[in-house]
This record gives structure tokens, sequence and C-alpha cells, in this order.
């Protein structure tokens, strides 16, 4: 049987917390479950992790990047087009049916901030907010760097994800948006 690595290791760890602070939050998931899920000790999860927190915000940081590479991928090569915004819609649209969990924990991580400011924490906001600018980054090169269709393409998607999370249906000319 081949041995997997620290980093691949470490990948797994970070899969699994996506996973399970999607349905649990922060405060609802232990490290127990975490290390469960992967298949290894809480010892060695914190070998490759300082800590709880640690291991969340790598989680929402590798949810976020997921996301931008699904806007990055599904607009090569028509940056500015008419087609790049309904391509980057299909494409989450896609992210989302596929891992639930993707929309789940960055909702989670934007709950969280506020919360971890609250208890002197700044490095987490500032962590989230960097993640959000390269999404935004993104879409907006994508979209020809037009304020406003950026502002539209966001807004229809907060909305669509806040309707997903609620289970009502997400497209936002369905919720009359």
């Amino acid at each position: 049987m081949a041995r997997i690595s620290a980093q691949e290791r470490r990948e797994s760890v970070v899969r699994a917390a996506i996973a399970e602070f999607a349905l649990k939050g922060y405060y609802g998931t232990s490290t127990e479950a975490i290390a469960k899920r992967v298949g290894v000790t809480q010892p060695y999860l914190f070998r490759l992790f300082p800590g709880k927190k640690a291991i969340f915000v790598a989680a929402l940081v590798r949810s976020m990047e997921d996301t931008r590479l699904a806007f990055e991928r599904a607009t090569d090569g028509m940056e500015g087009s008419e087609q790049a915004r309904g391509a980057m819609a299909d494409a989450y649209a896609r992210l989302i049916s596929a891992r639930p969990e993707t929309l789940l924990i960055q909702m989670q991580g934007y709950a969280v901030v506020g919360a971890a400011e609250a208890e002197g924490d700044d490095k987490t906001g500032e962590l989230v907010r960097a993640g959000w600018m390269r999404l935004w980054e993104t879409v907006h090169l994508s979209l020809g760097a037009d304020v406003h269709a950026t502002t539209g393409f966001f807004a229809c998607g907060m909305l669509g994800n806040t309707l997903t999370a609620i289970g009502l249906p997400s497209d936002c000319r369905e919720a009359g948006a």
C-alpha cells in the first residue's frame, strides 16, 4: 500500500473539514469528527494544523479558491464577452450541485468573521476578505472590468446562495430578481 505524503493527508483533512464545517458550522464541529472522517488521530491532525481555527480557515480558503477556479475555467478565452456571465453562472451551479458543501462552508465563513473579530482575531477576517477579493477580481476581469456587471453578478449570486441554503429555487429570475 502506497504511503500518503503529509501534503496529501493535509488535503484530505481540508476536504473532510469542508464537509464537517459546512454542515455543523465552526462551533458545532469537533476536530475529533474531522480526524475520524479522514481516518487519522487527533494528535496527527494537530501535526498538520496548529488548531481548529487553522483547519477551518484552510477549508474556507480552499472552498473560495475552488469557486474562483470554476469561474476562471468557465471563461477561459471569453473574457469580456457576453457569454462570460452565463458561463460563470452555469459553472457555479454545477459546482454547487456537485459539491453543496462549497456553498455552505462559505456561508459559515462569512458568519464566523464577525465572531472571530469580536474575540480579537483579525486574521480570519483578513483571509476571508482576501479570498473574496480574488473572487471579485476574477469575475470582474471576466466581465470586461465592468463594475455594474460584476456587482450584478454577485448580487444575483448571493441571492441565489441564500435561496439555495434555505431550500428555495436559486435562479434569480425565478425569485423575481
